[in-house]
């Protein structure tokens, strides 16, 4: 599994725009669906919602993926 650390400068990040900037979604509308799908993780578990805030030591896995917020 690739292991990537994404640092955040705000209280937190949603798990759309996260997806998005890390290049794992194309749009906002692929990865609203493959939320919705349960292929995202957030700290293990499926997450299906789009919308989660996600803060530093939150874990995100897709694709082989897994994103540390930092």
């Amino acid at each position: 599994m690739e292991e990537r650390v994404t640092a955040i400068h705000t209280p937190f990040i949603k798990l759309e725009a996260l997806l998005k900037f890390e290049g794992l979604s194309g749009t906002g509308g692929e990865a609203k669906e493959r939320i919705q799908q349960g292929e995202v993780k957030v700290n293990g578990e499926v997450c299906l919602q789009r919308g989660k805030k996600l803060v530093a030591g939150d874990v995100v896995e897709l694709d082989g993926v897994r994103l540390t917020v930092q």
